[in-house]
């Protein structure tokens, strides 16, 4: 599953890197752990130069109250045992909550990382998986969808986020899954409303181990309400050598590992 991550990069540079724009800029915010039911950026299908915010945690438009779904499997209730060879059919088409937003409601979610743990152990021993080879933001492949109160008849947008088998560096780490990653040269076909289905389905698959590297980070980080850059810190080695890019000293340089005396200091600078 996927069920926290990590945006770090600035207004501008996710507006540069989308070629969007932030409609709310108000709402906008790093956080070094989003967490179900926080509203979040993602563009919309339906408006693909323009970045909203959805509510992390699915809500089906029939629902008869509001629901947290936050990742939606790519082979539904197929490949139970996880196996990282499945090639069948992707339940995800017949799924109740997930079949006609896989069709028609798609989005992207964006991402500077994303928190993992092992199986077993989830988040009392968290890793952050982050791109150890093209910096900068990325994006999940997500669905959308619009759930309306019924007695108010208040709108309430959220979004899940698709998951597939783990690869080789999450399966290192401990875990069964991973959230599906798109290619930047994807990202326009997952939000393109004529895209024939088949080639939305052979996107759902795990992303390059070879883009990316993962390090421990403190357990704290398992409460939704730790809003901390500085527990993002390394706590033990990479799962593999990564000579190019640390996640934490790219955070560090921006200021927002920094103290919060030095947090103050840059401001004022």
């Amino acid at each position: 599953m996927c069920g926290r991550y990590v945006i770090k990069s600035s207004l501008k540079v996710v507006e540069k890197r989308f070629d969007a724009v932030v409609q709310e800029p108000e709402l906008y915010a790093p956080s070094p752990n989003v967490a179900i039911g926080e509203p979040a950026p993602v563009i919309l299908n339906r408006a693909p130069k323009q970045i909203v915010f959805y509510h992390f945690g699915l809500t089906p438009f029939w629902a008869k109250k509001r629901m947290y779904i936050i990742n939606a499997r790519s082979e539904g209730d197929h490949n139970k045992d996880n196996s990282p060879l499945y090639t069948g059919g992707m339940g995800i088409l017949q799924k109740p909550a997930f079949r006609k937003p896989i069709r028609s409601q798609r989005c992207l979610v964006i991402a500077d990382a994303f928190l993992e743990g092992p199986k077993d152990k989830r988040l009392s021993k968290p890793y952050v998986f982050y791109p150890s080879v093209h910096k900068g933001p990325f994006a999940m492949a997500g669905i959308w969808d619009v759930w309306h109160h019924p007695e108010t008849g208040a709108s309430y947008g959220s979004f899940a986020i698709i998951t597939t088998v783990a690869n080789e560096l999450v399966a290192s780490m401990g875990h069964h899954r991973s959230p599906v990653i798109l290619r930047p040269e994807q990202e326009r076909l997952w939000l393109e409303d004529r895209v024939p289905l088949s080639d939305i389905t052979a996107m759902l698959h795990p992303f390059d181990p070879s883009l990316f590297n993962a390090y421990p980070i403190s357990p704290e980080i398992k409460s939704p309400r730790a809003k901390d850059f500085e527990l993002l810190r390394p706590i033990g080695p990479s799962l593999r050598e990564d000579a190019e890019y640390i996640l934490y000293q790219d955070i560090v340089l921006e200021g927002m590992g920094a103290s919060p005396a030095r947090r103050r200091k840059l401001d004022k600078e």
